[in-house]
């Protein structure tokens, strides 16, 4: 990995820490529950997927598979809420982003699964992040700033970390 590419991970972590804590802090609960459980899941992710050897302990990773559990029953609570309250942007952002993990998920723990579904598991990837770029622009167009920028910012997460694990797999890491 570049070394551009390697700072660039911290930083992404750091501002999206800051944009949770700032949804949680001043956000609808609603926003404050997604984006905190958007953001456990993701350092979840990194752990698994570049973690030491003690996340694979029984124990430790009964514990982190309750928290991966609690963080999903988490995100789905606070899309529910969107709709509940009405809110069908951050709802469609909600459930566009629900559709990205279980696409990643699907290629992380079934490959040979996922490798017999590479193109429509292409082809709804790239519908997925167009309806998330989609929303993150119509956020920036209505002048919901702090919206649009962290929206950008979890692509541009995202973006990294499909861009790791396809290396990952071409070296036969993953």
């Amino acid at each position: 990995m570049s070394a551009a590419l390697r700072l660039l991970r911290p930083a992404l972590f750091a501002l999206l820490g800051a944009n949770a804590a700032v949804y949680a802090a001043d956000g609808r609960f609603s926003e404050g529950l997604d984006a905190l459980a958007w953001y456990l899941l993701l350092v979840l992710f990194a752990l698994e997927a570049h973690g030491a050897a003690w996340i694979r302990r029984p124990r430790v990773a009964q514990a982190l598979g309750l928290l991966r559990a609690l963080a999903a029953i988490a995100v789905v609570a606070a899309a529910a809420a969107y709709v509940q309250e009405g809110e069908w942007l951050d709802a469609a952002n909600a459930l566009l982003w629900i559709g990205i993990v279980l696409v990643l998920e699907l290629e992380v723990r079934a490959p040979a699964a996922a490798a017999g579904l590479r193109g429509t598991l292409a082809l709804g990837s790239l519908l997925l992040y167009a309806g998330l770029a989609a929303v993150a622009l119509i956020w920036l167009l209505r002048g919901a700033w702090f919206d649009g920028y962290d929206a950008l910012l979890w692509i541009a997460a995202f973006a990294l970390i499909e861009l790791e694990l396809f290396r990952d797999k071409a070296k036969g890491v993953a």
